[in-house]
């Protein structure tokens, strides 16, 4: 489960670290929240192009756009037999830009407390998603994303027993590229070969999708 995460590089740095050729302008966030606009990379006739897409998949075919609550992850390991996603396998993958992301951890007296989980390195990184286009009843198009989990590898299970996937550098032109299929990226879902990650304990303040700034990565306790 990936249920919030953040994004506070400038949209000049996420262009020159993953090589993106056309970018449109974003915000900084703290603490990205299903429903809301966040910075997607997709291939554009062979461009990587970033944009901002609503987090939350509303498939094609939706009536209308309360599947989005429903669909802010996606389970790797069976996207390609749900129908709502195995169209997008190959046509529809994205990489979603982040610093960070938040699971609750569960105590032992029934409380969860927001972890804040990033890159021992801190660097900015990209998780693995899917994206499609619904048009409402007046013909605008929205564009909207789900982030891919795999299960948690022996850092974070302690945690929570999903991650999100994260799409190694080497990986990122093969998961935009829609000619390369999914069988042929080897270990692609592998959470053992994410990155070293850490973890530490946040406020409360960043369980509201209200709250933002940088109070949301304040350690608490110890």
């Amino acid at each position: 489960m990936c249920g919030r995460y953040s994004q506070i590089q400038s949209p000049q740095k996420i262009t020159a670290l993953f090589a993106v050729e056309e970018a449109a302008d974003f915000e900084a966030s703290y603490n990205i929240a299903p429903s809301q606009a966040a910075p997607v990379i997709v291939n554009t006739d062979g461009m990587r192009v970033l944009d901002l897409y609503r987090w939350g998949l509303i498939p094609s075919w939706a009536k209308d756009q309360k599947t989005a609550y429903k669909m802010i992850n996606a389970r790797s390991e069976t996207i390609t037999e749900k129908p709502s996603y195995r169209r997008l396998v190959n046509k529809g993958r994205c990489l979603v830009p982040a610093d960070g992301f938040y699971e609750w951890q569960k105590n032992e007296d029934g409380r969860k407390t927001p972890m804040r989980i990033h890159l021992k390195s801190e660097a900015p990184f990209v998780m693995a998603g899917l994206w499609d286009t619904w048009i409402d009843a007046e013909g605008v198009p929205l564009r909207s994303y789900t982030i891919l989990t795999t299960s948690a590898n022996a850092r974070l299970e302690a945690v929570h027993h999903r991650m999100p996937v994260m799409i190694r550098p080497e990986m990122m032109n093969a998961w935009l590229d829609p000619g390369v299929a999914l069988k042929d990226m080897k270990g692609v879902f592998d959470p053992s070969c994410a990155p070293e990650m850490v973890y530490y304990p946040v406020s409360e303040f960043v369980n509201s999708p209200k709250h933002d700034g940088p109070v949301c990565w304040e350690r608490v306790g110890g």
